[in-house]
């Protein structure tokens, strides 16, 4: 029961960020599977699918296959339990002796940090960023191919100005003249 509280609450935690940007772009977290194709990105909306095996879509999902049931627990963590009965005192975690709840917040954090190490979840934040880079990406790239039709247009147009400026001392001197300085 607590694993799926806390799965719960992380997928809350990981699509918060996303929201609370303010980017005025909206995303759209999708789970595919097999290979079935993931609908395309829109301009005013990032759309992130995940893939997963075919063999998960008519599966519980992974945080409900979870059970309390004292049945279904493994030996390694009967025999830790059993390892930590005499564990009393600071930084033990228990609810005797001096100072044994002092190590409750390490061991929480620790199981914490392990819980999600091993989580095969989606990261949808992950994903996300991905998508946003290659938006961002592609906007350079157009970026880069609108300054270069700049430069190339302000180029013939200094020459165009050039060559007129030329003819039009050449008329009046009817000498040709050295050409003006490009200016590049």
């Amino acid at each position: 029961m607590f694993l799926a509280a806390v799965s719960t609450l992380a997928a809350l935690a990981v699509a918060t960020p996303a929201q609370a940007q303010g980017t005025g772009e909206s995303v759209n977290q999708l789970i595919i599977y097999g290979d079935d194709a993931c609908p395309p990105s829109t301009a005013d909306q990032i759309t992130v699918c995940a893939r997963k095996d075919e063999s998960e879509r008519y599966r519980i999902p992974e945080a409900l296959r979870q059970s309390d049931d004292p049945a279904n627990e493994s030996w390694t963590n009967r025999v830790i339990a059993y390892e930590t009965v005499g564990d009393t005192g600071i930084q033990s975690c228990s609810p005797t002796g001096a100072g044994g709840w002092t190590g409750c917040l390490g061991e929480f954090i620790d199981n914490a940090y392990a819980e999600r190490d091993t989580d095969a979840s989606v990261r949808f934040s992950q994903l996300i960023e991905e998508e946003r880079a290659r938006r961002l990406a592609a906007i350079d790239a157009e970026a880069e191919e609108t300054q270069s039709r700049v430069e190339e247009a302000e180029r013939e147009y200094f020459e165009r100005q050039q060559a007129e400026a030329q003819a039009a001392s050449n008329d009046e001197t009817g000498t040709p003249e050295e050409e003006l300085p490009s200016p590049e």
